[in-house]
């Protein structure tokens, strides 16, 4: 009995260390919760995870606007945009980052999770307040690597 209960701990360990490595995994290509848009999230090059626009739904734009000539307010491209980065990665999650959010050309605090069902937290922070939305992974036809822009 006493045998059992040790293994039982052992594996709970073991399965808490494998579930906090795997909240950091934040790579891959990401459908946001709005579900018009892609972001594929890559190694920026120093071992943290930057986020591009990498797909735009044509049924979400204006009327006379293509994913490839879509701007934002300050006139840069959206298809590319580098709009996730500069996080840290902490104990559970990545932080100390910023998400840019080119509706309204605002950059906010952020926070990055992967799930244990796969899907991806992503939290905006303006101080103590955050709004957490929940991006699924993009379907197959979906997944590319992002653009680079121009920045």
């Amino acid at each position: 009995m006493m045998r059992s209960v040790g293994l039982a701990a052992c594996m709970a360990m073991f399965s808490a260390a494998a579930q906090a490595e795997d909240s950091h995994n934040v790579y891959g290509t990401f459908l946001t919760q709005a579900k018009t848009s892609t972001v594929t999230i890559e190694d920026c090059g120093d071992g943290t995870p930057c986020g591009r626009v990498s797909w735009i739904d044509p049924n979400a734009m204006e009327p006379g606007q293509t994913p490839e000539t879509a701007v934002t307010q300050a006139g840069d491209p959206v298809l590319g945009l580098l709009m996730l980065q500069g996080f840290d990665k902490k104990r559970r999650d990545w932080r100390g980052g910023t998400i840019y959010d080119p509706e309204n050309d605002k950059t906010y605090a952020s926070r990055l999770k992967r799930l244990g069902d796969g899907r991806l937290q992503v939290k905006g922070c303006i101080g103590p307040i955050c709004q957490t939305q929940v991006w699924d992974v993009a379907p197959a036809a979906l997944q590319t690597s992002a653009p680079t822009s121009d920045e």
